[in-house]
């Protein structure tokens, strides 16, 4: 190292070379060479980049998705919803269930009546199912569309406005259950009874998807009781689609069905699985909220 410094002049010689005019081995000639080149090379591989984002962003559209990489839609949800769709309260304990009640509070709060007064963005679409609502092509001039109000009042004791407790009080409770927004999806109600249960058929009536539930296991038959439907004929009525997306349909409300189960037998953990029909529909056994879902239930009564 001694004899570097001294046979070369060491690193002060490497930093700057005054015989030379180098500097870290460069002379100026040389590091604005390097530099032109550097900037030209980069300046290309971002002008790449920029044109094909700006390549790309010509093919998507500003109102509907290009590509979708999952599977087929819809989806069913319902609230309350937990990781492990499961519901497990005692109606003598508030703390319990108070979670499950705040989660229908907060969902419903959306469809406040007060909320729905705007005649320019909702207009009244009926309380009886009717056709698919035509408010022109997606992808048009006519800006941003109206929406059909939704009153909580048609979930009757699920509405929360005169039970906050959605019959979970009294070992009654309730479930809010919707389907997921698919921008421009007409859903298509069942052309024929063949791939409907036979127990479920009653169920379907022109101008609604039919939601009917039932026990997912053959040994909790006859443990479930009565199930009551709430909404524009206990489905979801073909005047709510289709949805234009958040940019033309920015104050939708989806329809909702509540469900109540009016004769759970206590203490025992009970499989339900609901369904929607209709002619587009389909399931797939990878995602069990495509078309479906099913909760478990337990009510403990001590």
């Amino acid at each position: 190292m001694a004899g570097w410094d001294q046979d070369n002049g060491g690193w002060k010689r490497f930093l700057w070379d005054s015989e030379k005019g180098e500097l870290l081995g460069r002379t100026g000639a040389s590091w604005f060479k390097i530099t032109l080149f550097y900037i030209i090379f980069y300046g290309c591989l971002g002008g790449i980049f920029i044109g094909t984002i700006q390549a790309m962003m010509l093919t998507l559209s500003d109102y509907k998705p290009t590509w979708q990489d999952r599977v087929a839609p819809p989806g069913l949800s319902h609230t309350p919803r937990s990781d492990k769709a499961e519901v497990t309260f005692n109606p003598n304990d508030v703390e319990s269930y108070l979670p499950y009640t705040k989660a229908l509070m907060d969902i419903l709060a959306k469809y406040d009546e007060e909320t729905q007064n705007d005649l320019m963005m909702f207009e009244d679409c009926g309380g009886e199912p009717a056709e698919y609502k035509n408010r022109g092509e997606l992808e048009s001039d006519m800006g941003v569309r109206k929406a059909c109000r939704f009153s909580k009042e048609l979930l009757g004791p699920c509405s929360g406005m005169v039970d906050r407790d959605f019959g979970f009080k009294e070992g009654k409770p309730c479930l809010i259950v919707k389907l997921n927004r698919i921008v421009n999806f007409r859903p298509k109600p069942p052309s024929s009874n063949e791939s409907i249960p036979e127990e479920a058929q009653y169920k379907v009536q022109p101008n609604v998807i039919p939601l009917y539930c039932t026990n997912k296991k053959e040994e909790d038959a006859g443990k479930i009781g009565e199930i009551k439907y709430y909404g524009i004929g206990g489905g979801f009525p073909l005047q709510y689609y289709p949805y234009y997306g958040k940019l033309l349909h920015p104050q939708y409300l989806q329809p909702l069905v509540a469900l109540q189960f009016t004769n759970l037998t206590l203490n025992t953990e009970l499989r339900i699985e609901c369904k929607v029909f209709g002619e587009n529909i389909d399931y797939c056994d990878k995602d069990r909220y495509q078309g479906r879902f099913d909760i478990k239930i337990l009510i403990n009564s001590s």
